[in-house]
């Protein structure tokens, strides 16, 4: 991708990380995040496989907030936004990580065959 691209393309992702907080003006529940209470309540029945993961581990701001940054919208928003940079940042860093281990084994597999 071109530089221009690239700018395009965070620029998208930045305007979409400042509507995350859209979210709190939804009602009911979001859409996947159900806990396992709320899945039984649902299907009649909790999937083996959340009854076995759903406490491995915890989340770094449980329903999306920050410890004393609830009151209002603009607080809980604040939650949103950091958990969408958070969650990109690290989508980013792993992307690059994969590419860059791809690119090496690739450039060993070109230098075998030379």
């Amino acid at each position: 991708m071109n530089g221009k691209t690239m700018k395009k393309l965070w620029i998208g992702i930045a305007i979409l990380i400042a509507l995350t907080p859209l979210g709190l003006l939804a009602s009911g529940m979001a859409w996947g995040e159900w806990s396992s209470e709320e899945l039984q309540e649902m299907l009649g029945y909790v999937p083996d496989g959340i009854n076995k993961g759903e406490n491995l581990w915890q989340s770094l701001f449980p329903g999306y907030s920050i410890s004393g940054l609830e009151d209002s919208f603009l607080q809980s928003g604040i939650g949103y936004i950091l958990s969408a940079v958070i969650g990109i940042g690290l989508i980013y860093l792993v992307t690059i990580a994969l590419g860059k281990f791809i690119a090496k084994r690739e450039e060993e597999k070109g230098n075998e065959n030379s």
